[in-house]
């Protein structure tokens, strides 16, 4: 005598989800680092000063030169 629902999931909607927690991760894991880093006195520098190290990481990532391997392929 119980109603039966289903429920169809969305797989964009989990994916959605997914990308959401994890970006909330990557963001509060940040904050931890400037946190030990620069301490709470100094936050807003602090951060400024990590996330400007990230980004010339990211950017030395993105234009370092393909190495070529032995048969000359990239």
């Amino acid at each position: 005598m119980t109603a039966t629902c289903r429920y169809d999931t969305l797989a964009a909607m989990s994916l959605i989800r997914g990308l959401f927690w994890f970006c909330l991760f990557v963001f509060f894991a940040f904050c931890f680092v400037v946190l030990f880093e620069h301490g709470t006195s100094d936050f807003s520098n602090g951060f400024k000063v990590e996330f400007n190290k990230a980004k010339t990481y990211v950017m030395e990532i993105a234009n370092s030169p393909k190495k070529k391997d032995e048969k000359g392929k990239k």
